[in-house]
């Protein structure tokens, strides 16, 4: 114990609270390294100089260490060199400034890996770089090599006078502990430098981690892990919001088309979500494994299941499962190291883009069901039309093949449309009792049923099936409940499109889905119920209505006998634009009606009975009050120029027949029980027609349809009575949208429209272009008296103007103001016609023209009398009248234009 005294001195002096910096350390060590090693004995030496090695941590200190621990084993050696093999970067480290060169003595000592002793060094060699003074006489050199298997990792140079035995026996044994520090360092090292690079490559994983999309970044990170762990393939469960059911996006680098969701059933996932501990297939059950091979449809021959676990919340977010490690039979620890650095890193973006996510897509949804609630809003006034609507949504939410929608009816389930399946004209409905099948399940216990497998399901029918040749996979079946929950219809979903089954988001959206259809179907119930009442009291006021337009059977009987005559027994010149049909007395127009029907093959064509015709014609003339000008004499011009449009542009090359069959019908009886005053004056006299139609607008012209229809519901005036089902319901929607085009407030709306289709071209193809054309003949039949000749265009005048006069003075009788049209006492009647013609009925026959050329002259009749109304307001204006009835009596030449 004196041998080590000094040593043991100077550390008991030092204070113990402060520790050795490196100068102290060195000067300890290498300063008291040869008066210690003269007062120890040589195992003393050696344990010293072994518990000096394993201080060291890296590379330069254990150099630094060796060469202390040779001058202590080897006090008698002058210089002392010590080469370290740096395996991490490839090189020999040494403190001492010359390079080792692998050549002369060096060569020979690495080729032999044994000690050499030499006692002389050519001055050529270049090893002698290194010595202070060549090696004389008296000493000798001593090379030392270190080697790890075939690899030299250090060398010991040493000067003496020579080394005996014993020094020989502590520089083996020195040797020896270098291996161990060596190799100690050089494990280190690698761990490092594995350590530094995992970490750099999960930054430029960092890096490239910037999708919003949460399927892509997945494939990213899933990748990065087959990287690290040497695995085949592997998946990420994801948490639902509850936390009670995983789903999957990604496998391996694919992403899936339809996520697949598992909830609360497969044991082995649930099992990590409540542990929350990494599992290994070595410790799971061979129906776990299993379970994993079936999701993934492959074999597995290892795994590691590793939960991800929310540092805030504490519960798992995510389940990261890797398959089959490819160059060994199990993961082991290091993998799981591997994985939980991953996602030290990795798991709060990838949660907080999931999450984000998850509220886009709630976004999405609420959208998307918004805009259902408006669709399925719009057809509340057709339960029909409703149910197709609701079929029609929900596939689409779902992505379902079909769907299929059952209302419930005290003790039944009624399908009322059908979705996929063709059914005959008279199986208007099917109906089945309320507790079969699947869908009587769902109404009995209101609980959703989600089958994944149709055909293994106890309560499936494969009855349809085998009918239609459809074979469902998979379906969705949702109960539609009131606020009370009361069930009011099931709704039906079958096949899954792009996916394995309906999925729980399925289940959710269908939800939230049925809530917007209860609503849609209960108001549209009752919107049925009000209005089948209304329509009951309206059926009663249109029998009386009717009952007072009876026709006397004498004149029925004489117009379905008659002999039907031609056009020209009328006029020869019926037929031409200049003709004026005011001319024909009116107790021939019915006639003249049954000859334009007879003459534009109307009769032959659509199979109408002479007597059908004959009652209907004469319905309609009865139909018509006696206003001064909105009365059945307007009507029948307006049917006349239509006739003259058919004959002199040939309207079947642009229409389709039962479209042009339409358009006369709806000229007969565009204004039918006209009441000589405007849509305005009925919505401000809250009149009774107002009353019924003001919420849909066009108060006059709907009331027009609807007595059209009482007409034609009548017994024996259906003159559609042979159209096939698809054709009446196409000639009476023809009908309402052509009377519907006489409001000036409609076709203003579609004048621009109008003038496109002239510049661009008719095309007979396109459905719009139809249905603008008809609008724009219709408009130009409802204004042809502005067509006629001078003369007729002032007597038209006189009649327009006495019924908005009467309208005025109707409206200053309920204290309301008139506008000047309407106004006897401010209304300039020239100024109002030319005001008329300049936006109304020129644009119309100067469009007209443009589309059929034939019709020019027509425009050019309008021009002229519109230059004579000019002439009249001048003359006016340089001779004052007292009344409006003066204005007509102003004379004009006009025969100048």
């Amino acid at each position: 114990m004196v041998l080590v005294f000094p040593w043991v001195i100077y550390l008991m002096f030092r204070r113990s609270d402060t520790p050795f910096n490196q100068e102290e350390k060195t000067r300890v060590s290498a300063t008291d390294a040869i008066s210690i090693s003269g007062k120890m004995n040589s195992e003393e030496l050696l344990q010293n100089a072994v518990l000096q090695l394993s201080a060291t941590d890296n590379l330069l200190e254990l150099e630094k260490a060796i060469c202390q621990a040779l001058k202590l084993i080897l006090p008698n050696c002058g210089d002392v060199f010590v080469y370290l093999y740096d395996s991490v970067h490839n090189k020999w480290s040494s403190s001492c400034h010359v390079s080792l060169i692998n050549e002369g003595i060096i060569r020979r000592v690495m080729t032999s890996q044994t000690m050499l002793t030499l006692y002389h060094v050519p001055e050529t060699d270049p090893l002698c770089k290194l010595l202070s003074a060549p090696v004389g006489r008296n000493t000798c050199l001593t090379v030392y090599p270190v080697t790890q298997g075939s690899q030299v990792i250090a060398l010991f140079f040493g000067v003496s006078s020579g080394l005996c035995a014993q020094e020989e026996n502590n520089l083996k044994f020195l040797g020896k502990q270098v291996q161990l520090c060596h190799k100690r360092w050089h494990i280190a090292s690698q761990k490092s430098k594995h350590e530094n690079r995992s970490a750099a490559l999960i930054l430029q994983l960092c890096a490239e981690l910037h999708h919003q999309d949460a399927s892509s970044l997945q494939v990213k990170i899933i990748q990065f892990l087959l990287d690290q762990t040497d695995a085949e393939t592997g998946f990420l469960l994801l948490t639902g919001t509850d936390g009670t059911d995983l789903f999957c996006q990604v496998i391996g680098n694919r992403i899936l088309k339809e996520e697949i969701r598992y909830v609360g059933e497969c044991d082995t996932f649930m099992t990590l979500l409540e542990n929350k501990e990494t599992i290994f297939s070595h410790f799971m059950k061979q129906n776990q494994i299993q379970d994993v091979a079936n999701f993934l449809e492959m074999s597995v021959t290892s795994l590691m299941c590793y939960p991800v676990v929310n540092g805030v919340s504490g519960n798992v977010v995510t389940l990261a499962v890797l398959v089959n490690k490819k160059h060994s039979d199990f993961f082991n620890e290091e993998d799981r190291c591997a994985v939980d650095n991953c996602f030290k890193y990795t798991g709060s973006l990838m949660a907080s883009t999931v999450a984000f996510q998850n509220e886009r897509r709630l976004k999405n949804q609420t959208e998307a069901l918004l805009q259902v609630a408006r669709n399925l809003f719009r057809h509340l006034d057709n339960l029909t039309h409703l149910l197709q609507k609701i079929m029609q949504e929900a596939r689409n939410l779902t992505k379902a093949e079909r769907c299929s929608v059952f209302l419930v009816e005290e003790d039944e389930l009624v399908a009322k449309v059908f979705d996929g399946t063709q059914t005959s004209d008279k199986q208007s409905e099917i109906r089945m009792p309320k507790n079969q099948g699947i869908a009587g399940h769902v109404a009995t216990t209101g609980e959703i049923l989600n089958i994944k497998d149709a055909y293994s399901h106890p309560l499936f029918y494969r009855g349809v099936d085998e009918t239609t040749g459809f074979r469902t996979r998979n379906i969705l079946c949702f109960p539609i409940m009131d606020e009370n929950e009361v069930i009011v219809g099931i709704a039906q979903l079958c096949n899954k499109i792009g996916g394995p089954g309906f999925s729980t988001f399925d289940e959710e959206l269908a939800k939230a889905f049925s809530i917007y259809c209860c609503i849609s179907i209960v108001h549209s119930m009752l919107y049925k119920k009000v209005y089948d009442a209304q329509q009951q009291n309206l059926l009663l006021a249109n029998e009386l209505m009717m009952f007072h337009m009876k026709v006397p059977p004498d004149e029925v009987k004489y117009l379905s006998s008659c002999k039907i005559r031609a056009p020209q027994t009328f006029d020869n010149q019926m037929d031409k634009f200049t003709f004026i049909p005011r001319g024909i007395p009116d107790q021939d127009t019915p006639l003249a009606c049954l000859s334009m029907f007879e003459d534009q093959g109307f009769i032959q064509r659509w199979r109408i009975k002479q007597d059908t015709l004959a009652r209907f014609i004469l319905m309609v003339k009865k139909g018509y009050r006696d206003p001064p000008y909105h009365n059945w004499s307007h009507a029948f011009s307006v049917a006349h120029f239509c006739y003259l449009l058919n004959k002199n542009v040939h309207l079947n090359d642009y229409l389709n027949e039962i479209e042009v069959f339409a358009l006369f019908v709806a000229c007969m009886c565009h204004d039918i029980d006209h009441r000589g005053t405007n849509n305005s004056f009925q919505l401000a006299s809250r009149s009774v027609l107002a009353a019924l139609y003001s919420s849909e607008g066009s108060v006059l012209e709907r009331h027009h349809i609807a007595l059209t229809m009482c007409i034609l519901n009548t017994e024996g005036c259906n003159i559609f009575e042979n159209l096939s089902r698809e054709e009446y319901q196409q000639v009476l929607d023809l009908i309402r949208d052509i009377i519907l085009a006489t409001d000036l407030a409609n076709h203003l709306k579609i004048v621009s429209e109008l003038r496109v289709m002239a510049m661009a071209g008719y095309n007979k193809e396109d459905t719009h272009c139809r249905s603008l054309l008809l609008s724009l003949l219709m408009t130009s039949c409802d204004l042809s008296d502005q067509t006629k000749n001078w003369e007729n265009s002032k007597q038209i005048a006189k009649l327009i103007y006495k019924e908005f006069f009467s309208q005025g003075d109707a409206e200053k009788a309920i204290g309301k103001t008139p506008v000047e049209m309407m106004d006897r006492d401010k209304a300039c009647i020239p100024d109002l016609q030319i005001d008329f013609m300049d936006h109304i009925a020129l644009p119309v026959y100067e469009i007209l023209a443009d589309v059929f050329p034939v019709c020019t002259p027509v425009k050019d009749t309008v021009k002229r009398c519109r230059q004579l109304w000019q002439d009249k307001a001048n003359q006016i204006k340089q001779n004052p009248v007292d009344s409006y009835q003066d204005m007509f009596e102003v004379e004009i030449d006009d025969q100048k234009n």
